[in-house]
């Protein structure tokens, strides 16, 4: 299985500590978010990654090489000029990924899941996908989706755990058939998926944040003891 990791955003609202650094290379806990993830993928046996970048590409590239030093090997789908948002990024780097579902994680997240367990499971029948969700965090407590008891994910639902895409989740390629632009978001095949009962998740209630500001990200290196 290969994993995709996505590093090319802006990272806008972390500035003004992204305007020399690009998010994902940010240290948490004593390493860059990318290292915790490649760590993690080669520990469960995901060692063939893409990774997208575009803003301060060199300096991912530099930092992370061919991959070797972790076990890993690593390609890099550069995106030229402004980044593809997180749908364009991985439709570009669908060549290197092959035919078979692959491992998505978002580059600016930190969480703790266990990682053979979304493998483990694969994909059930009829799914295009399969999203690590958590419960809604207060900077976003309208969530995304609602995760039913047979493990679909609904939107518009009255039934169901609240719920928000964690930034891992196991893909089909499938899952982006037919979107043929060249700058769009995840979220939007998502949403069709799971209007079309083939968007699937798994619940995780463990250590999870979306490093999106200076604020959280602060809060959680405090937490992990390596103050930033």
């Amino acid at each position: 299985m290969k994993a995709m990791l996505l590093a090319a955003g802006l990272g806008t609202r972390l500035r003004p500590l992204t305007l020399g650094t690009p998010k994902p290379l940010l240290p948490v806990g004593g390493k860059p978010m990318l290292v915790w993830h490649i760590e993690r993928l080669v520990a469960a046996g995901v060692r063939e990654m893409v990774i997208n970048v575009s803003w301060l590409a060199e300096q991912i590239e530099a930092a992370l090489g061919d991959g070797a030093a972790f076990g890993a090997s690593i390609r890099y789908s550069r995106e030229p000029g402004a980044p593809l948002d997180t749908g364009g990024g991985i439709r570009r780097a669908l060549p290197m990924l092959g035919e078979e579902p692959f491992v998505v994680v978002s580059g600016d997240i930190w969480c703790d899941f266990p990682l053979p367990t979304l493998l483990g499971e694969g994909l059930m029948e009829g799914a295009l996908a399969r999203l690590v969700v958590v419960p809604n965090p207060p900077q976003h407590p309208e969530g995304d989706f609602r995760l039913q008891a047979d493990a679909r994910l609904a939107r518009g639902a009255q039934t169901g755990m609240p719920c928000t895409y964690s930034g891992i989740g196991l893909l089909s390629p499938r899952l982006l058939d037919g979107w043929n632009e060249e700058v769009f978001a995840l979220r939007d095949p998502f949403r069709a998926a799971a209007a079309r009962g083939a968007l699937h998740g798994l619940g995780w209630e463990g250590d999870w944040e979306d490093v999106g500001t200076p604020e959280r990200y602060a809060a959680l290196n405090l937490r992990l003891g390596t103050p930033a």
